[in-house]
Order: structure tokens, then C-alpha cells, then sequence
């Protein structure tokens, strides 16, 4: 079991992140500035549901 914990650890804030980027990667909570973020993940986005525009 222990060796089982930083995997998900690991796993949960790779999850995060990515959630992160695809859902809120744009506007006012932006970390990277242009709009290379939000175009990659653009269709990504419309099939999780995220509006975006």
C-alpha cells in the first residue's frame, strides 16, 4: 500500500494540473501569457464541456 501512495499522489496533481489547463488556462487566472495554451487546448475543451467563447 505504500508503495501505492505516490503514485497517487503523483497521478492527483498531474490530473489537477491538466484539469488546470484545459478548463481555466485563459483571461484573468492566465500563468502564460498569449493565447498558445488556449488554442492547443481548444478542442479539448469544447468535448469536456468547458465553455470558452
Amino acid at each position: 500500500m505504500k508503495s501505492l501512495l505516490p503514485w497517487a499522489v503523483f497521478g492527483t496533481l498531474l490530473f489537477a494540473l491538466l484539469l488546470y489547463f484545459v478548463g481555466a488556462e485563459q483571461g484573468a487566472t492566465s500563468l502564460v501569457s498569449g493565447h498558445m495554451v488556449h488554442e492547443f487546448v481548444h478542442d479539448g475543451r469544447h468535448l469536456l464541456g468547458f465553455p470558452c467563447h
